[in-house]
Formats: structure tokens, C-alpha cells, sequence
């Protein structure tokens, strides 16, 4: 199954509800996930309305008044307790992790204390949760994303006056395309922190709409009817035409910074928190810097998807105030794992091919020194035997 969310004019919770309805995700579908996890009564009600012309579904979230503001560790432990189908919590924790990290980095704390105020109260919970709902209803292996429009001029939040896009859609949206909108869009924001949050954890990849066979179409409705534009968000559901390439995903980044003022005792923690933090690898490189001082270089290799809770990780954990990026190209063998076996204990190995060819057998470093601990032996010794053995792979390998 292919979806193409079509966010042109903006996105947001209720418009992702509403367009997931309109493709014919049944209503209870979504409200037995609200359920499982609101703990005040909230009802999901939908309605048939026009935008700009334009028919469409609104899906309204009712609810009693209630002033909580609920922090990313209240949101986690309210999901791990919901009687929620496996698929939907990690999707909706996976969201709300996101929001999280992209607050933090806003508003310069850690994740853990971040209170949501908006983002955090009951109906945007039954947002997320909905449309992840939704989603896993459907069953997409490939969900694209067109360019997301955020709109432009101010708005009124719980810090204040807030250009558009807010701060918190910003750091959402790094590494991914986004724009003010279509020609003669309003002044106002297309795109709340729920909606770029959602996407950037829904999408697979991004633009325009791949080669499929559209089923249905869903157009979901925002509360403003605002004049001379459409404001909805559109889901086409079908499925992918197999002659078409696969979307193009976006390019590994290379996240580098000089530091020159931080505890080298630090830096063990700092690689840890970087690879937890989603890093594929992260390095240091001594340097000198101006005025003959001594320092390093923090090099980051990451996915853009997780490029956001790197950046975070960097500026809460060094003390640097800058970054600079590139994106990197990669070429990278074929891989499997085999064993080989040291007096007694099993040792694993990893074979790389190129062109189908082994060229490459490595014993894993971890199982040998566990190894070796188990044996009384000296690493280097068992490294050489599982060495030895790994190689006799090399030697047999009869891959044409």
C-alpha cells in the first residue's frame, strides 16, 4: 500500500483525522486508540464541510475543559500503559520523542522536562494517537510526502507573539522540504508542531507523488474556512506501480563542530549519547586551533530522519554553539553473519562482498573478549584464533 499525503496547504492533527476518515478509515477505528489512552472522557465526531469550495472531512475532538500540561515522561508512561496494538504506540511514541527533542533544542532543556502546554493537552494526544491509528489501519509500506506549507506572518502562543513557522515547526522540518505555501496563501500558520511532527515520523520519503494507482481519496478539513484557500490536507491510498523507482531517500549528513573548551572526560559520554541518540557513527579528531590551542573535532555521521535528535544531543552534551553540515554520498558492501568457535564459545563473524565477491571476514570484538574473559586467556590470543578460523571463509568462498 502507497500513500501520498498531499500537504500543499498545510497540516495539522485534526486535518490528518479528517483525511484518513475521508479515505475510509472507520471512525471507530480511531476512537477505540483514543480510548485506550485518554484519561478524561474524548469524543471524535465527524463532519462533511467545504474549504474554499472544496469538499472535505472535519473530524472535531471533544472534550471537557482541562488545564494539564503533561510532560514528554507523563505522555511515555500514559502510552505504555494504553492497551494500544504494538504498531500504534511505537508510532505515537515515536511522535510525541520527536516533539520532545525538537522543544528541547527550541527551548534549550532536555526532553524528559519538556511541558508541551498546546502540544501536550488531551485533544492533541488524541491527535497523534488517531492518526497513528489510522495509519497502521491502512497498512502503508510507503507513505511520501509532498513539500509542506507553513504559512507566514505571526501567531499568538503560550510564549507570546511566534513568527510563522514557530520555532518548533522549524526544528521539526530541518532536512526535509518545506515552503510558505501555494500563491495567495494567508498570512497565518498552515503547520502545527502535531502536524510537522506526524509527517516527519509517518513519511518514508518526500515529494511529489510517486507512480500508483490511486483507490481513494481523502481530503481532511481544517477549523479555518479561510478566503480564496482551500485549507485541507489530502491522502491518495493505492498502490505503487512496480515498474516505478523507488523514491530517492535523502542523503546521510556529515554533522561536524571544533571544540576547545570541554573536559576531555567528557567525551566517552558524548559518542554514547550521540549513537543512543540515533548517530550511525561519531568520532573525535585532535586539531589546533587559533592561538596554538589545543581541541577536537566532533565528526557525526547520521540519517536525515535523525538528524534533528542528533543536533539536540550535541548542544546539550559539548559545549560548542555551532554546527556545519554536508551531505554524503555512501557505498557500503553486502553484509552477513556467520560463526566461528573458540574453545567452546561461539565467536561471531561478519562477511562483506563486493560484487558478490567476499572480500572481507571480521570477528566481532565484543564476543571475543567475552570469550577470552570465559577461557583465562589474553584477548589477543583468542583474537587471533577467531581471526584465523574467520578466514578459512575467505579461502572457501567459491561465489562466481
Amino acid at each position: 500500500m502507497t500513500i501520498w499525503v498531499d500537504a500543499s496547504s498545510g497540516a495539522s492533527g485534526d486535518m490528518l483525522l479528517g483525511a484518513l476518515l475521508g479515505a475510509g478509515v472507520p471512525v471507530d477505528v480511531l476512537q477505540s486508540a483514543v480510548d485506550a489512552i485518554a484519561p478524561e472522557p474524548v469524543t471524535l465526531s465527524v463532519e462533511r464541510v467545504q474549504r474554499n469550495g472544496f469538499a472535505a472531512t472535519r473530524c472535531h475532538v471533544g472534550l471537557a475543559d482541562s488545564a494539564t500540561h503533561r510532560t514528554w515522561r507523563d505522555i511515555r508512561a500514559l502510552l505504555a500503559d494504553a492497551a494500544l496494538a504494538e504498531p500504534v504506540r511505537d508510532l505515537a511514541t515515536r511522535t510525541f520523542e520527536r516533539l520532545a527533542v525538537a522543544e528541547a533544542a527550541v527551548h534549550g532543556t532536555e526532553p524528559e522536562d519538556v511541558h508541551f502546554h498546546e502540544v501536550g493537552a488531551l485533544d492533541a494526544i488524541a491527535d497523534v494517537v488517531g492518526v497513528c491509528a489510522g495509519f497502521v489501519h491502512l497498512a502503508s509500506v510507503e507513505v511520501v510526502v509532498s513539500p509542506v506549507a507553513v504559512g507566514s506572518g505571526t501567531i499568538r502562543g503560550a510564549h507570546g507573539s511566534m513568527p510563522v513557522p514557530p520555532p518548533a515547526v522549524a526544528e521539526l522540518l530541518r532536512g526535509v522540504p518545506s515552503y510558505a505555501g501555494p500563491p495567495g496563501a494567508p498570512a497565518m500558520e498552515l503547520c502545527t508542531p502535531t502536524g510537522a511532527a506526524m509527517l516527519t515520523t509517518l513519511a518514508t520519503s518526500w515529494g511529489a507523488q510517486p507512480p500508483m494507482v490511486t483507490d481513494v481519496v481523502g481530503v481532511g478539513a481544517g477549523g479555518r474556512d479561510p478566503e480564496g484557500h482551500a485549507n485541507v490536507l489530502r491522502l491518495l491510498v493505492g498502490t505503487p506501480v512496480d515498474a516505478a523507482p523507488a523514491p530517492a531517500a535523502a542523503p546521510p549528513l556529515l554533522i561536524e563542530t571544533n571544540v576547545d573548551d570541554l573536559d576531555p572526560r567528557v567525551w566517552p559520554a558524548v559518542i554514547a549519547a550521540l549513537l543512543e541518540a540515533g548517530a550511525s557513527d561519531a568520532w573525535l579528531t585532535p586539531i589546533l586551533m587559533k592561538k596554538g590551542r589545543p581541541a577536537h573535532t566532533l565528526s557525526v555521521l547520521v540519517a536525515a530522519a535523525r538528524a534533528a535528535e542528533v543536533r539536540a544531543t550535541i548542544f546539550r552534551q559539548t559545549s560548542t554553539i555551532g554546527l556545519r553540515e554536508q551531505p554524503l554520498g555512501k557505498h557500503a558492501l553486502d553484509r552477513e553473519m556467520v560463526a566461528v568457535e573458540v574453545g567452546g564459545h561461539e565467536i561471531a563473524v561478519k562477511l562483506a562482498r563486493h560484487d558478490g565477491v567476499l572480500v572481507n571476514a571480521q570477528p566481532e570484538y565484543d564476543d571475543v573478549a567475552r570469550a577470552a574473559a570465559a577461557l583465562g586467556r589474553p584477548v589477543v590470543d583468542v583474537l587471533a584464533d577467531a581471526a584465523a578460523l574467520s578466514r578459512a571463509f575467505l579461502r572457501t568462498d567459491t561465489t562466481p
